[in-house]
């Protein structure tokens, strides 16, 4: 879970930069330390022009995309691609379990390279053009590839399971398909840290022993000193900042770019840390992924009840007559674009819910208003973000509240300066 939505923009002067190098004396990390702590409030800045026109065009671009994730498995099911696609994996591989995996192979290959264009206009063109990228064509290329080649192998390994339902239970393959989304989640996260993250970019200690001193004493008052914090090298991608949680179980850890480590003050990151263990804390992930098995299973149900009519009527078309067919997956996957626009708002919302838990966990640990308000300032400024985003932002994109609201709130909240309790005063040592 990012602490942030990722945009940057390039280094701005403005009240907002004077706010954050005129930060006041460190919290010494010890409940009500900060008797003689500067109230200021923290202003938060206007965009600037560069950021709007990055967050407009943004929002033009996601339509475009969007729109392609529609249109690209569509095209593959109305030609008779896909269809082709399988004839040519069973006639390689003959039997069914290597012809599926040849098949998805096929898939995801042509649908990348269909999607090609955009990925690079989007993925690096845009972000050179804006002057948020480091990455140089052949880095930014290898990734892709590689990136490619995940997807293909993780398609390959799952693709039977949905199949086979499909085969051996016409009826309540959704529900089956819906329940092993669980685990399969689950396996992601605890592989994802350990096998595919390092894949694309290197991660090793804290360059700064004192910060990672600092931020381990902040873990023990949290009650999670199992995690473990990491510094992960994005300086050769971008010049974005950004923290994120991931893993579970002993694969969870915080995950800091050496970006957002050279561009915030100490106690700035350490809000920004206090943060990400929140949502170890409040347990958010298990959360989301129960949250996210109960969309899977209302998507497949919904997918299950519209895709038979589709093929009875559009079959001859297509060039199969049976959901069980494997050339059906773009069938699969464009009702299911469609199925996750609509349910993408409730999701957003939850997650927004949770990333506002994560800020008023962090306060309450770090006590530090004036160091989490001036971050989610200069996070606006590095990240090239507009503070208060508009409405429909917010319902399909706004994966956490406005920055300016996160201000707002850092400004606001500090229930231990009235002697009010705090929300989450148990979990905090």
């Amino acid at each position: 879970m990012n602490v942030i939505p990722t945009h940057r923009p390039r280094r701005v002067d403005s009240v907002a930069d004077m706010i954050v190098q005129g930060e006041g004396a460190q919290h010494s990390g010890q409940p009500g330390a900060r008797g003689g702590a500067d109230t200021t409030l923290v202003a938060v800045p206007e965009p600037t022009p560069l950021a709007l026109q990055y967050y407009r065009s943004g929002n033009v671009l996601w339509g475009v995309g969007t729109v392609l994730g529609l249109l690209l498995p569509a095209l593959l099911l109305w030609t008779g691609w896909s269809a082709r696609l399988r004839t040519a994996a069973f006639r390689t591989g003959r039997r069914w379990l290597p012809s599926l995996v040849i098949y998805a192979l096929l898939f995801t290959a042509v649908m990348a390279l269909l999607g090609l264009p955009f990925s690079y206009y989007v993925g690096f063109v845009r972000q050179h053009a804006y002057g948020l990228s480091s990455q140089t064509l052949e880095k930014w290329a290898t990734d892709w590839i590689k990136g490619v080649m995940v997807s293909g192998i993780g398609l390959a390994l799952v693709l039977w399971i949905p199949y086979l339902l499909l085969r051996k239970s016409p009826r309540r393959w959704w529900l089956y398909a819906g329940l092993a989304s669980i685990p399969l989640t689950t396996m992601v996260l605890i592989v994802s840290p350990i096998l595919i993250d390092p894949l694309f970019n290197d991660f090793g200690r804290l360059r700064d022993q004192s910060l990672e001193r600092r931020i381990l004493a902040l873990a023990r008052r949290g009650g999670i000193s199992e995690s473990r914090v990491f510094e992960v090298n994005k300086s050769v991608d971008t010049k974005r900042v950004n923290a994120y949680v991931t893993g579970v179980g002993r694969t969870k850890r915080i995950v800091l770019w050496d970006t957002l480590l050279d561009k915030l003050q100490p106690g700035q990151v350490a809000f920004v840390v206090a943060h990400e263990m929140g949502h170890f804390v409040l347990r958010h992930v298990l959360a989301l992924i129960a949250l996210t098995a109960a969309l899977a299973l209302v998507s497949l149900y919904l997918i299950h009840r519209v895709a038979g009519r589709l093929i009875r009527r559009f079959g001859h078309r297509f060039g199969f007559t049976q959901l069980s067919d494997p050339a059906s997956l773009p069938l699969l996957i464009l009702l299911a674009t469609a199925v996750s626009f609509v349910s993408t708002p409730l999701l957003l919302a939850f997650t927004r819910y949770q990333e506002h838990e994560a800020d008023r966990f962090a306060l309450e640990l770090t006590r530090d208003n004036r160091a989490a308000a001036t971050a989610f300032v200069r996070l606006q400024e590095e990240n090239l973000a507009v503070p208060r985003p508009g409405v429909l932002f917010m319902l399909w994109r706004g994966s956490h509240p406005s920055l300016g609201d996160r201000v707002d709130f850092a400004n606001r909240y500090r229930p231990w300066e009235r002697g009010e309790a705090l929300r989450y005063d148990r979990q905090i040592r």
